[in-house]
């Protein structure tokens, strides 16, 4: 979710949702050591519970940014093993870190020892043709020795030559049962399935077996699959109203909120309307409550720009 989740688009899923546990995009160690630490990771207080998300496999590197999200108050660290790009396996973490699982048990443990917030782990199931349940299950074992509690398992293999991160998210086989049997033999830890899951019937099915699942990109696509009950889009666009009053320019706002209307009749209105460059360039967030008017006026056929 690189370039996906960022501060605006978790306001956004929390105005949606008030329960589900929302993660940063995946930050290197590098960008806070050596950047600008606060543009990763100052967020609204309404995001809680919030996780941060980071790349990294110098125990001492990932400890001290462990240490930064703590001040900064995540209600978790999240170390992602889990991302096959060919620019993370340059830096050697990601992915291709799941055959170093007593260097990531290293990483875990470092952290664990610097801060008292949770440290999970994202992982996938094997790399590349490694495809027997020993080698997950073994990887799992070792980091879980090190202190780790909570896996979050994307229940496909990461090819690291040959495929690029979209096809790695489509073309390795799904295989659930393999984090089945991850809760089965260990049902002291905490599993969470990933990939694949789009609706709320796949979202109960699953929760019968595993203690929770993550969304990705289906939730960034349609979030109102993770909508509360009884909750509105019209609530949901005022909300943001008037945090893009906060945060503009309303460019950045405006992008993560286009699939508010998946589904709907009038969803390609407001696609339009809050794609319009001219009417962004304005820097206006009453474009959010214009476009809401359009999409809720009952028998509204098309908009045609001015």
């Amino acid at each position: 979710m690189m370039d996906w989740s960022d501060r605006h688009y978790r306001f956004f899923m929390r105005q949606i949702s008030a329960g589900a546990r929302l993660y940063t995009e995946m930050i290197t160690t590098g960008a806070l050591i050596h950047g600008d630490a606060d543009r990763h990771l100052a967020f609204s207080a309404e995001e809680h519970p919030v996780a941060l998300q980071l790349g990294g496999s110098e125990p001492d590197d990932l400890a001290h940014c462990a240490k930064l999200g703590e001040q900064y108050g995540y209600d978790e660290i999240n170390l992602n093993i889990g991302c096959p790009s060919e620019r993370v396996q340059r830096g050697a973490f990601g992915a291709c870190l799941m055959a170093e699982p007593q260097l990531v048990a290293a990483c875990v443990k470092r952290m664990k020892d610097t801060i008292s917030k949770p440290v999970t782990v994202k992982h996938r199931i094997g790399i590349d043709a490694v495809e027997e349940y020993s080698f997950v299950r073994d990887f799992v074992g070792t980091v879980a020795a090190a202190g780790c509690r909570t896996f979050i398992v994307h229940a496909r293999n990461a090819v690291l030559k040959g495929l690029s991160p979209k096809e790695n998210r489509e073309i390795p086989p799904l295989r659930y049962p393999y984090v089945y049997r991850l809760k089965h033999d260990f049902p002291g830890l905490e599993i969470v399935i990933n990939g694949g899951i789009t609706t709320r019937a796949q979202v109960a099915d699953q929760l019968q077996k595993v203690d929770g699942v993550m969304l990705g990109r289906a939730a960034y696509h349609d979030p109102w699959v993770l909508a509360d009950p009884g909750k509105t889009r019209a609530e949901v666009v005022r909300a943001m109203y008037e945090y893009a009053k906060r945060h503009l320019p309303l460019r950045q706002v405006a992008r993560h909120i286009l699939g508010l209307y998946h589904g709907q009749p009038h969803a390609r209105v407001w696609r339009r309307m809050l794609s319009d460059s001219a009417r962004l360039k304005r820097n206006d967030p009453g474009l959010l409550l214009e476009a809401l008017e359009l999409v809720e006026q009952p028998g509204y056929v098309e908009y045609l720009p001015a």
